[in-house]
């Protein structure tokens, strides 16, 4: 029998390997050998002045290359192909990436260069790449991206982004106005943004109106490069010099400069300008907009008043989207803080003086009639209707909406001084500054007699 010391158990040593070198993985090794290096190239892809020692195996995962090599074209049994560009977008830094993508897994694209990569991606028909260019692109939209992104995605047919860059407008143009997003802002997309019920409106249609004329100063004199302070100051005084040149004969946009615009115009919403006097007295004065148009709204507001005072119109009485999001009332406030807030939106509003509350975490409708003094007149029927639409939305340093809420469409029936909770607001979602978002009907649209409707059915 051994000693004891010689039966004590001992732990075992942990084995120990040789470290080996990590192995490239197989992609990155197939991207450094076969797409970098060329090595057993069995073609060379020549373009804008360019060449690439490339496999017939991988550009067969573009369905371009794959028509190519399947097909009766001369280039399926060439070894050297050149490829022509028609398109100015595509740079020699794009197809490089393109052609890289199809020897690895991932591609790092830069927001600089998506819209060059796009561009190639559509031409090769790389529709996993075209897919990552859109997601980046959705990532990315902001201030000086958003006008680029919409017009590319409009040419390569990236529906899915084009909504995205025209749901940031919307949420953006009036809320964080820049000078340079409206100098990049086309007619035809600024005519789309006017003319939206979701348009994220600040304050009032006025202010509507003002943005409008800003950024049609910046379309006719493109080279101003003051600050947004600054800009409405310069506006309205380079329209004062084209209103003495015209010496009051035709409105601004019946002018050969003007024409252009008014498509966009079209879509204001005067009938909620022209309800305020400072304001009508401003849109009178800048002679901007056709008398004729104004003459037909001080009518229709006119019969409107008449209708809810003498046929006793108490509002909406059902939901109707179409009038809703056609001829709503569009008004906002931002909420800097936390705190407790009332206001009312400035125009007459048929008598309806609405107040709105915002206090511990709810927002409140009011109608007030006798407790609050109210500017204007007041009406005294028992019951009003508003039909409404209630959103607010926090934004991230980008314009992107980090919280949202809605209450949809609505019809608020409200006694004389009755008070309604509209919204019930989680604290955990709220991110100052808040913005508040309404739309708002007053009136129920006016019923056509018989004959009126056969007179449009005729004249459509």
């Amino acid at each position: 029998m051994g000693s004891l010391s010689s039966r004590v158990l001992r732990r075992a040593s942990p084995l120990v390997f040789p470290r080996r070198k990590k192995l490239k993985s197989t992609s990155k090794y197939i991207y450094q050998t076969l797409f970098l290096n060329g090595e057993n190239s069995d073609i060379k892809i020549c373009a804008l002045g360019e060449e690439w020692n490339l496999h017939k195996i991988y550009l067969c995962q573009s369905g371009y290359f794959s028509s190519m090599f399947s097909g009766s074209w001369r280039e399926s049994s060439m070894n050297i192909i050149e490829l022509e560009i028609p398109d100015q977008n595509i740079d020699i830094e794009a197809l490089q990436v393109a052609f890289g993508s199809l020897y690895r897994d991932d591609v790092l694209i830069k927001p600089s260069r998506v819209v060059a990569l796009l561009a190639a991606a559509c031409m090769l028909q790389l529709d996993g790449l075209i897919q990552q260019c859109g997601e980046t692109m959705k990532e990315t939209i902001n201030a000086k991206t958003v006008c680029g992104y919409y017009n590319s995605a409009g040419t390569y047919g990236l529906d899915s982004v084009k909504k995205k860059c025209l749901e940031w407008l919307l949420n953006n143009l009036m809320t964080h106005q820049s000078v340079e997003l409206f100098k990049e802002l086309s007619i035809s997309l600024m005519k789309q943004l006017i003319n939206s019920s979701n348009l994220f409106v600040m304050q009032v249609e006025m202010d509507v109106y003002t943005a409008l004329k800003k950024w049609m100063f910046l379309q006719l004199v493109p080279s101003w490069n003051g600050s947004l302070k600054q800009l409405l100051t310069e506006a309205d005084a380079w329209f004062a010099k084209r209103r003495k040149d015209f010496e009051g004969d035709i409105a601004f946009l019946e002018s050969e400069q003007g024409s252009a615009f008014l498509s966009v115009f079209k879509h204001l919403r005067l009938q909620y300008i022209i309800s305020d006097l400072a304001s009508a007295r401003i849109i009178e004065r800048d002679y901007l907009i056709p008398s004729e148009w104004l003459s037909s709204v001080y009518k229709q507001q006119w019969f409107a008043m008449l209708r809810a005072e003498q046929d006793n119109d108490i509002g909406p009485q059902e939901i109707n989207k179409e009038e809703l999001e056609g001829n709503s009332m569009r008004c906002g406030r931002k909420l800097a803080k936390d705190g407790d807030y009332c206001w009312r939106w400035t125009g007459f509003n048929f008598g309806f003086d609405l107040l709105v509350t915002y206090t511990n975490r709810y927002i409140i409708f009011k109608r007030n009639t006798l407790n609050q003094p109210c500017s204007g007149s007041v009406s005294l029927q028992p019951r009003r209707n508003i039909a409404f639409r209630l959103r607010l939305a926090s934004f991230d340093s980008s314009g992107k909406i980090i919280c949202s809420r809605t209450t949809g469409y609505q019809i608020l029936t409200l006694e004389k001084d009755q008070e309604q909770v509209v919204m019930n607001l989680d604290s955990r979602l709220l991110i100052f500054p808040l913005y508040i978002c309404c739309n708002f009907l007053y009136t129920s649209p006016e019923k056509k007699t018989e004959s009126e409707a056969l007179l449009d059915n005729s004249e459509s």
